[in-house]
């Protein structure tokens, strides 16, 4: 590969731990299905479980994502941003974050999904994950981006997922619409303390769309920088 000239300057290249670190982050995110199941069939052994898991698997992320803030080359050589490319880590961190505050505060509550609301809070969450698995999609052609030199085909293919990654969040917040229009009808019939909370993870299960679809937003930044 003599010579790509932007893999040459490039040195030790930090583009595979930034994907390691999206990897994780996801990994954070998809178990909030498992995680779901459980509390939507009462099983908290199994809840407990998992939010364990999700807990590990985000210091995992966090150790990952610290390891490329403090490797990552001050060289002024680099194709992108190093700005630019700390802010992309730090979006994607805010993914695994984002699963571990829900499974959370789901668990210290024993937060029940009352049964009218049960089946579009499932697809809601697979929506979001189904976001958060196009964001890694992405972020996994970025030393192919490099190769390329930010050029050609490459490019096409990226911005093709990232309009895809768009078009995910986008129907994550109609759903998001749907799922607070249907806890709304419901509402009086619940403690009010228990409607704060389940608003809340609402809220929370959106962001992580949102932050995923910013994972797209800041690697759509590094291409047109």
């Amino acid at each position: 590969m003599a010579g790509n000239p932007f893999s040459n300057l490039f040195g030790r290249s930090p583009i595979r731990p930034i994907q390691e670190h999206m990897a994780s982050s996801h990994r954070c995110a998809e178990q909030l299905l498992p995680y779901f199941e459980a509390v939507l069939a009462s099983d908290w052994t199994t809840a407990k479980k998992i939010q364990k898991q999700i807990a590990k698997l985000e210091s995992e992320a966090d150790k990952l994502k610290k390891g490329v803030r403090l490797n990552l080359p001050k060289s002024l050589f680099l194709p992108v941003s190093r700005t630019d490319i700390l802010d992309l880590v730090g979006m994607q961190d805010k993914i695994a974050n984002s699963a571990k505050d829900i499974a959370g505060i789901m668990l210290g509550r024993k937060m029940a999904i009352p049964e009218p609301l049960a089946p579009i809070m499932l697809e809601y969450v697979t929506e979001a994950v189904a976001t958060s698995a196009q964001a890694l999609k992405a972020i996994q052609e970025m030393d192919e981006l490099i190769e390329s030199g930010f050029r050609g085909r490459e490019v096409q293919v990226v911005e093709e997922l990232i309009h895809e990654l768009d078009r995910l969040e986008h129907q994550n917040d109609k759903l998001q619409v749907k799922v607070r229009a249907r806890l709304f009808k419901i509402e009086q019939d619940l403690p009010p303390v228990d409607v704060i909370f389940l608003y809340k993870v609402i809220d929370w299960i959106g962001e992580l769309a949102d932050r995923s679809q910013k994972v797209g937003s800041r690697l759509q930044r590094l291409i047109a920088s």
